[in-house]
């Protein structure tokens, strides 16, 4: 493959995290000269967030493989309908179908659990007088519930470092699907205690995805960096040109 062919790689990270949860993955993509880019997701709302990340792939001169994280998932059903992306990876994520909402695809399966371990925070919101609702994990369960097989200090730093997500972006229904017209992967942390391993189960063969199961927690690209790697590798290679 020729770097002209190597399509970019847009890591997009999900709740509870930021981008440094790609940090173990980041330097292989690099070394395997693949372009990464690993953008700030607002985590604002479904809608806005799919906006913010479609805008950053629109200016990336030619095509893009999108990979998300748990909410970065649903983040990426809607924004990899963009032109010049050329395939979706899944990292323990939401699948959506169009019109759905995240509530509507986890209130279908036995809850995690993150339901137990929320904590929901106001903050004010410009031009209203209603203040929008952060939703976090509680320092002391983030541990166990998010990262169980990621280094107990660095795991401590992720719980006091999370970036939380607002609300209401559980609600919000995914106007489009990218998977119904893009080759799409998925990987199933079947030790995942921050999304019922069923819900991405159900999402990716709903979807027909190519699917993978590692024995991981939530945090799969810190836990299994490897397993991670390899399957944006095959992602790539099957979509370049």
């Amino acid at each position: 493959m020729s770097p002209s062919d190597s399509p970019t790689v847009v890591l997009v990270h999900g709740a509870f995290a930021d981008a440094s949860s790609f940090a173990r993955v980041i330097p292989e993509l690099i070394a395997r000269c693949l372009d990464v880019v690993a953008p700030a997701v607002p985590n604002r709302s479904l809608l806005g967030d799919s906006a913010y990340i479609a805008s950053i792939v629109r200016e990336i001169p030619g095509p893009v493989v999108l990979v998300g994280h748990s909410y970065g998932g649903a983040v990426i059903t809607v924004a990899g309908t963009e032109d010049n992306v050329t395939a979706l990876v899944y990292l323990a994520g939401y699948a959506l179908e169009e019109g759905e909402s995240l509530g509507e695809l986890q209130g279908g399966f036995p809850d995690s659990d993150l339901a137990t371990a929320l904590v929901h925070t106001p903050f004010p919101i410009e031009g209203s007088t209603t203040p929008g609702t952060d939703v976090s994990v509680e320092i002391d369960k983030f541990p166990s519930v998010f990262a169980a097989d990621v280094d107990p200090h660095l795991a401590a730093v992720l719980a006091v470092s999370q970036r939380p997500l607002a609300a209401q972006a559980f609600a919000e229904k995914a106007p489009k699907a990218a998977w119904k017209t893009k080759p799409s992967w998925g990987l199933v942390a079947t030790a995942d205690h921050t999304i019922n391993p069923e819900v991405e189960r159900y999402g990716y063969q709903r979807a027909g995805m190519t699917t993978v199961e590692v024995d991981s927690s939530h945090l799969v690209m810190l836990a299994h960096p490897e397993r991670v790697i390899e399957l944006i590798e095959e992602a790539v290679r099957a979509t370049a040109h």
